[in-house]
């Protein structure tokens, strides 16, 4: 049945607004008139779905999606603690909308309120909203609705999305400051070099002495940036695009993401970082009753790394030929060992998502205090080289003026 969104006035002249499902724009005024309403204006929702190819270019830039990562995980929770409390999806969507404050939101829900009434799972309703729902979410709500406990579901879901948040933002907020303290470094350098150095330079001009080699060079650095400058930065933003388009090829991507594993430091965080995430999607959806090949794709999906996601889906192939999951995870060695000893031991004792959300867990906890110890390493090391810069740069202008004071006395 179509959903209509209303603006209507009550017995007190109040105005009210909201979604009413009726067959037909006559039908929904006359609902309203049914309830004491004075319907002011009834528009149809417009479906917001986009098919298998999802949102256009346009869509993308123009628009910003209807629920951000913090929004979803409450929506989520809050449909989880009503259908747990014994209210039927229809009428649990139907207070979500009723509640929403936002427009658009109200008007999402409204549309999945509609869809669900006309017959269609609840799973497929969220499938033709991909900008809104990703593949792994559609899977995991239609496993829940398969097994009958779409809230217990609906509670995981919202515990998976709470803990990827919180780990982006642990990791958001340990590089933060590293990044404000060495785009403020480059911009004072770039003022002392381009602007300070030629001017007190130009003092020592017409004393036709020797400046010392470290004020030459500088004043040569200073010429450079003032004369070149806008040339660098358009060669660092051409390299920036020529390097992105390069990234969207699959093999070279591949190739750049299995270096990027190599590093030292950033290498060891960017594999804890997939491997909880690929172990806490596959403890979720094989928890709600998803058969393991299926699960063993869709997270592999969520990888971010190209190469691990190579070694996932190499380890699905041999999942699927009746290697056991932890002899098949333990092959790839991109993957930290921890996945595959708690894959093993849940396996064992048949308790393998309980198994894998524990892996989860400590890669969590172990990138986190990684990610610390890195932004408080950096953090004394980008000042002190920040200090040193300053100093070179503070010494090329003193020097001239010590010499040339020796020279006067």
């Amino acid at each position: 049945m179509p959903a209509f969104s209303y603006e209507a006035l009550d017995a007190q002249g109040q105005t009210r607004k909201g979604t009413i499902d009726a067959d037909s724009p006559k039908a929904a005024r006359s609902l309203l008139r049914a309830q004491a309403l004075v319907p002011l204006d009834v528009q149809a929702l417009a479906s917001t779905s986009h098919g298998a190819g999802g949102p256009t270019l346009s869509e993308r830039l123009m628009t910003r999606p209807v629920f951000n990562s913090t929004q979803l995980t409450i929506w989520t929770r809050q449909l989880a603690g009503l259908i747990v409390s014994g209210l039927p999806l229809e009428r649990a969507l139907a207070a979500l909308a009723e509640e929403a404050d936002v427009q658009r939101q109200r008007h999402l829900v409204a549309a999945l309120r509609a869809e669900v009434n006309a017959g269609s799972p609840f799973a497929k309703a969220l499938s033709q909203h991909p900008r809104e729902f990703s593949d792994i979410y559609c899977a995991v709500i239609g496993a829940g609705e398969q097994s009958g406990h779409l809230g217990e579901v609906l509670d995981k879901l919202a515990d998976d999305l709470e803990q990827r948040q919180a780990l982006r933002a642990k990791l958001v907020g340990a590089s933060l400051y590293p990044a404000i303290v060495t785009v403020v470094a480059i911009v004072i350098v770039l003022f002392l070099v381009g602007y300070v150095v030629p001017q007190v330079a130009n003092v020592f001009a017409g004393t036709k002495r020797a400046l010392p080699a470290l004020t030459v060079g500088m004043l040569a650095l200073s010429s450079a940036v003032r004369n070149y400058g806008w040339l660098m930065l358009g060669a660092v933003v051409l390299t920036a695009i020529l390097m992105r388009t390069a990234l969207t090829r699959p093999a070279f991507r591949e190739r750049f993401d299995a270096w990027w594993l190599n590093l030292p430091l950033v290498g060891r965080l960017a594999r804890g970082y997939n491997a909880a995430r690929f172990a806490g999607t596959l403890a979720m959806l094989a928890g709600a009753g998803v058969p393991i090949l299926k699960a063993l794709q869709a997270a592999a999906e969520t990888l971010n790394n190209r190469a691990m996601r190579a070694d996932a889906l190499d380890a699905l192939v041999l999942v699927r030929e009746g290697a056991p999951l932890a002899s098949a995870i333990g092959q790839k060695k991109r993957f930290p060992g921890l996945v595959s000893m708690f894959a093993r031991l849940g396996e064992q004792t048949g308790q393998l998502p309980l198994m894998l959300q524990r892996a989860a867990n400590q890669l969590s906890t172990e990138v986190q205090r990684r990610a610390m110890q890195l932004a408080t390493i950096l953090e004394p090391l980008l000042i002190v080289g920040m200090g040193l810069i300053v100093m070179l740069i503070v010494l090329a202008v003193l020097m001239p003026i010590i010499q040339l004071n020796q020279f006067v006395k």
